[in-house]
C-alpha cells in the first residue's frame, strides 16, 4: 500500500552521515531555509502548520551499485520526523506517539502500521548488506552557480 507518511530506515553504516556534517553551518543552515520558503509553515507530508518544522534530508538507495543519492530536502513537522526515523525514535522509547501519527496520518489501522514497519525492516537488512556507500549529492548542483 501507498503510503503519504513512510519510515526511511537509514542503513546502519549511513548513521550520523548527513548533509549538515558535510556542509559549512551557512551552506546547511541555506538549504535549510529553502526547505521551510518551499513548504510555506506547514509540514510537507501532514500538512500540519506550524513554525517548528525540521529539514529532512530524502534519500534513495541503490543496493546493487552501493549508492546513497540525494533526492530532495523537504520541511517535516516533529512527529512526522519521528515516523521517518522511527529506528531512533524507537531507542529513544517514543515509538507509541509516532505510531499513533502514522496511523492518524495514513487513514490506517495498527495491523496496516506494523505490516509496512515489518517491510521497512526488511528493506533495512538489505541496505544493511552492502559494506560502504558511495554518496550522490547531484542534487545540491542546483544551488551552484556556473559562469
Amino acid at each position: 500500500m501507498e503510503y503519504k507518511l513512510n519510515f526511511e530506515l537509514v542503513p546502519d553504516s549511513c548513521w550520523y552521515s548527513n548533509l549538515r556534517s558535510l556542509l559549512s553551518k551557512k551552506q546547511w543552515d541555506f538549504l535549510r531555509a529553502e526547505a521551510m520558503e518551499r513548504a510555506g509553515g506547514k509540514c510537507v507530508v501532514c500538512g500540519k502548520q506550524t513554525n517548528r518544522l525540521d529539514a529532512h534530508e530524502r534519500w534513495s538507495y541503490d543496493i546493487e551499485n552501493g549508492v546513497q543519492k540525494l533526492e530532495d530536502i523537504i520541511a517535516v513537522c516533529k512527529d512526522c520526523h519521528s515516523v521517518i526515523h522511527i529506528g531512533y525514535t524507537q531507542l529513544k522509547g517514543n515509538e507509541e506517539r509516532a505510531e499513533k501519527h502514522f496511523m492518524k496520518v495514513n487513514g490506517c489501522s495498527y495491523a496496516e502500521y506494523r505490516k509496512a514497519l515489518g517491510i521497512a525492516n526488511e528493506l533495512h537488512q538489505q541496505r544493511n548488506s552492502v559494506p560502504e556507500w558511495k554518496l550522490d549529492l547531484t542534487y545540491l548542483k542546483r544551488y551552484i552557480k556556473e559562469d
